[in-house]
């Protein structure tokens, strides 16, 4: 269908859409890819979208899923939470499509957060599509009589609607790239270990990605935490009878209270992935060393001070004690040997060191290692840029990839990381953008593969280089773990 000047329209297999124009962009929100997973769908894989008759307004973003009150969103607005937003360039053309997982630990975060803003990103010449899924109890937690992993399943099901829609809206569906963040990038991760995720994306790119991946054992057992938080068994029919509102906050509750799970309840970490054998066979180190995702190239990477807005947010920013410190060694790298690989650390910079490394720095470099290993191709990037938001000193922190890369240095969470917009800060947006959507046009962003002997990295910074992976006195503490799903403890 022709989109008229004003007010674009397209048709899916759905039904007909009417999106907005914006700066040249039309872009259309709020597009269901599955059933409203309530009723008979809760708990369940997602369901196929209903069709409907007319032209649907796709103006406004459909209400984020049930989730942590910490974001200050629980699923207001309706349970229509299954749905997606595109920006798209020329609904006539045949253009390279990004798919957006956001983050949040698998328990918040949505597609219509400010800092998601695609229009930047769209404006080069690319389909930029991002998507919701179920997070926390309703998306992670190892329920009885439900599939594993729904969370997953929605962003498969999220793909299959790109597969079969994108080139209604002038995406190639043949050139499709999932990107994410934190445990977007591990749902990124996850995607290229699941068999039922094959074919469906051609590239990806995983930014911090967590080590975190559950033991159906481990996982049953905070299943078990939050059913009994909330006074019903751990079974679909006992879950069931609360609602979503409620058990998002019962798993807020166990959050906060975390105390017999060894090394998540350090950080602490109650919804990840759960290596099931099923939806997901194995971790994805596992599956990338065997070749599971050889013919998909990958580009992985972190930033350099990955728990830096951790120790802010834990209030143990400049006040890291040798306790805090030891308890960190022991609980994440019993063994291996921090404090004589820096003997001149500090007790607040070794804490960091080893939180860093335990939840993104490593499994990130991991991936790239397992994907070479398995005879694909990889790409490994570190950002080191010190930004200059919240006093500078956050330096170059968990999430600051995000803003730069989607170019919305002024809006959004995530902007107070940078604060005021500087002409470096400006000009290494456009850089990362630019090697993002190259990768998804081209397959190349623009640096040279990472192989086990050069081990060739892109540091992005006021000025960018490429050397070998900088943090190498980390990755040779940590080159024989095999980042295993957790177990119970």
């Amino acid at each position: 269908m022709a989109a008229s000047r004003t007010e674009p329209e397209v048709r899916t297999t759905a039904g007909a859409l009417r999106g907005t124009r914006e700066a040249g962009l039309a872009v259309f929100r709020g597009v269901p890819f599955a059933a409203p997973p309530v009723g008979v769908f809760r708990f369940r894989e997602p369901g196929p979208v209903r069709p409907w008759d007319g032209v649907r307004p796709a103006l406004a973003y459909g209400p984020p899923p049930p989730q942590s009150g910490v974001l200050g969103a629980s699923g207001q607005g309706g349970d229509d939470w299954l749905t997606l937003n595109v920006w798209t360039p020329d609904t006539d053309a045949a253009l390279p499509v990004m798919v957006w997982i956001p983050g949040g630990g698998y328990a918040m975060g949505h597609s219509g957060l400010p800092e998601y803003d695609a229009g930047h990103l769209a404006s080069t010449g690319t389909v930029v599509v991002t998507i919701n899924y179920r997070l926390g109890v309703e998306g992670f937690a190892r329920i009885d009589g439900a599939p594993a992993n729904r969370g997953l399943l929605d962003q498969v099901a999220a793909l299959e609607w790109v597969r079969d829609n994108v080139g209604a809206f002038g995406g190639d569906p043949d050139r499709v790239t999932v990107f994410g963040q934190s445990a977007g990038g591990g749902s990124v991760a996850a995607l290229l270990a699941m068999p039922r995720a094959a074919g469906l994306f051609h590239r990806a790119v995983a930014q911090s990605v967590p080590g975190t991946f559950f033991s159906p054992e481990l996982a049953a057992d905070l299943a078990a935490a939050f059913a009994a938080e909330a006074g019903v068994p751990p079974t679909v029919s006992g879950m069931a009878e609360v609602e979503p509102e409620l058990l998002a906050a019962a798993g807020d509750a166990v959050f906060a209270k975390m105390d017999r799970w060894a090394s998540i309840t350090h950080r602490p970490i109650p919804f990840a992935p759960v290596v099931d054998g099923d939806v997901l066979p194995a971790t994805p180190w596992q599956a990338l060393a065997g070749g599971g995702a050889r013919d998909v190239v990958l580009v992985a990477g972190h930033t350099r001070d990955e728990h830096r807005l951790f120790s802010l947010i834990d209030g143990t920013l400049g006040q890291v004690t040798r306790e805090q410190a030891e308890t960190a060694l022991r609980v994440l790298a019993p063994g291996l040997g921090y404090r004589e690989a820096f003997p001149a650390a500090s007790d607040e910079e070794v804490y960091e060191l080893v939180n860093a490394d335990w939840l993104f720095r490593m499994p990130s470099v991991r991936l790239a290692e397992a994907q070479v290993a398995g005879g694909g191709r990889a790409h490994l990037f570190e950002l080191a840029w010190d930004a200059p938001g919240m006093g500078g000193v956050l330096g170059a922190c968990h999430g600051l990839d995000v803003p730069l890369v989607f170019g919305n240095l002024a809006g959004g969470q995530t902007s107070m990381l940078i604060g005021e917009p500087s002409p470096e800060g400006v000009a290494l947006s456009a850089e990362m953008r630019g090697s993002w959507t190259g990768f998804a046009a081209h397959g190349d962003p623009g640096w040279p593969p990472f192989t086990p002997g050069e081990r060739l990295t892109r540091v992005f910074d006021t000025t960018s280089t490429v050397v070998p992976y900088p943090e190498e006195t980390s990755r040779s503490l940590w080159c024989d773990h095999d980042f295993s799903a957790l177990p119970l403890r």
